[in-house]
């Protein structure tokens, strides 16, 4: 099992079973607006180190990003085996380039 999807199971887990102090079941509890809420900024946040460059940062920032998506997907009922086979439908394409365009720019 991938840690994704560990990770996943454990905030399906959360969401079924309340944890005083549980971080997840707090974002559960203040329901999709919070945990979209914090989608966005680690989506700017994750952005801001990948674009100071420090490796560390963005391995950081991609982790809370990744898992705050993890709580969007359990909170919206999507599973990442939905994702997966999503994922697995579009690396079919791979090789099928579009053509890019060329434009005279002297015209």
């Amino acid at each position: 099992m991938s840690e994704l999807n560990e990770l996943y199971e454990v905030v399906m887990s959360r969401k079924e079973n309340f944890e005083e102090g549980s971080y997840t079941c707090y974002l559960f509890d203040k329901g999709l607006d919070k945990i979209l809420k914090k989608v966005g900024e680690e989506s700017a946040e994750t952005i801001i180190a990948a674009k100071n460059g420090d490796k560390e940062e963005i391995v950081n920032e991609t982790s809370d990003l990744l898992y705050h998506l993890t709580v969007m997907l359990a909170q919206c009922g999507v599973p990442y085996s939905d994702v997966e086979a999503e994922l697995k439908r579009r690396s079919a394409k791979i090789g099928n380039l579009k053509k890019m365009r060329v434009t005279d720019k002297n015209t």
